[in-house]
């Protein structure tokens, strides 16, 4: 039979059995989430039916229901319809970029140059999930040029700090694939600027991310004092802006690979308020935006890591959910590689060995990969195939793919 539920409403089922709760269960445990009295048990028992059944809760509910299993309202429930990212962001700068760049020769440059400058640096942070990585390296560095080059005309003081903002934003892109594609000393260079930058130009934001990039790398290279250290950094400059959700997050993951399953709770839960009190996001796309369906994403990681299997296999299949179109499409090939990760090491821990190997070997199919990110979590897999099929064929095959795919990016050879 075809269950013809909205996604939010399977959710809410799927993350209920995951918990082992029953739908008595789950209203008890509503209620420590919510800010007033609720209805007498029976009665709420039957609304949990109608909301597992369909019928979508109010305003008033879906927070409580989001925070009851640790997420945010817009990562559960449907956000308000938005105009297309890309096509928005192509059409409103009115400027082809051969005309951006004849203008960028002027002595003085106006401010529709500027905001030309802004849009496609948002359309190139908006291309990060799915242009091949070597293009979108040649078009961020070539952008960067140009709008460093600016610092030689003749602006304002807003105009100056705006062209240093422009700057650090496009290092940090320019940073991050160098660091997917296993540049990492250039990244650290990429970051470095970006993060002078910011602070010349005393934007919050871009010091945030650079901060950030440094708890990603950190991360992935096995130093997860040091991402506490810079995720608490970053925090520190930047805890009005989205980038505070994700350093939460980059600190609840290092956490959970330290086997601290209170302090990554504590992470998680920080992060998770700081976005259910932001504005739902313009540009879902833009890789320095943190959307609400990414907190699904990081959950997953850390549940993966404690053991908690049942919930991050839910949550993995939410992810591939949310990052795939009807049609098929991955909106989210990187994420979605991760996801498979993590049903592989579920099912690996469960036996399934046929599974793991599928979902490990799906995972490292994509054209657009963070290398690094994906060594990481494939790392986990491999190691539950060492510890319970080492002497099977097709497991041996898996760990020499994964093997190669190190020795091909120096520095991120699995353990």
């Amino acid at each position: 039979m075809t269950d013809d539920r909205p996604a939010w409403a399977r959710r809410i089922a799927a993350e209920r059995a995951a918990r082992d709760w029953s739908q008595r269960d789950a209203v008890r445990a509503l209620r420590a989430h919510a800010p007033t009295e609720l209805p007498a048990e029976d009665s709420m028992i039957r609304q949990w039916k109608r909301w597992e059944s369909g019928q979508m809760p109010n305003d008033f509910y879906q927070p409580i229901i989001a925070a009851l299993f640790g997420t945010v309202t817009h990562a559960l429930f449907p956000a308000p319809s938005r105009r297309d990212g890309d096509r928005e962001i192509l059409a409103a700068s009115g400027m082809e970029t051969l005309e951006i760049v004849s203008r960028l020769n002027r002595s003085d440059v106006d401010n529709a140059t500027l905001d030309a400058l802004r849009i496609t640096a948002d359309r190139l942070a908006s291309e990060y999930p799915f242009m091949p990585s070597e293009q979108l390296l040649i078009e961020g560095r070539q952008w960067l040029r140009r709008v460093v080059e600016l610092h030689t005309k003749s602006l304002t003081l807003a105009q100056h700090r705006e062209v240093l903002a422009l700057s650090g934003w496009l290092a940090l892109l320019v940073g991050c694939v160098e660091y997917d594609t296993g540049a990492r000393h250039a990244a650290e260079s990429t970051r470095q600027a970006a993060l002078s930058l910011a602070t010349e130009a005393d934007h919050a934001e871009v010091a945030g991310w650079a901060h950030e990039m440094r708890a990603w790398f950190a991360l992935t290279t096995g130093d997860y004092r040091g991402v506490i250290a810079a995720a608490r950094a970053g925090a520190e400059t930047a805890q009005h802006h989205g980038v505070a959700v994700q350093l939460a997050a980059q600190e609840a993951k290092a956490w959970a690979r330290i086997g601290d399953r209170r302090q990554v709770e504590v992470a998680l839960d920080k992060g998770r308020r700081l976005l259910e009190g932001m504005p739902y996001p313009e540009n879902l796309d833009n890789h320095f935006v943190v959307d609400p369906a990414k907190f699904d994403f990081y959950a997953m990681d850390c549940y993966r890591l404690v053991g908690e299997d049942k919930l991050a296999r839910t949550l993995a299949e939410e992810v591939l959910r949310a990052g795939t179109d009807f049609d098929g499409t991955e909106r989210s090939p990187m994420r979605n590689a991760e996801a498979r990760v993590t049903l592989g090491v579920t099912a690996a821990r469960e036996g399934d060995l046929e599974l793991a190997l599928t979902m490990g070997a799906r995972a490292l199919e994509g054209d657009r990969q963070s290398v690094p990110s994906l060594i990481m979590t494939s790392r986990e897999l491999a190691a539950e195939m060492k510890r319970r099929y080492a002497s099977e064929p097709a497991a041996q095959d898996y760990l020499a793919r994964l093997h190669t795919l190190g020795q091909e990016k120096p520095g991120f050879l699995p353990q």
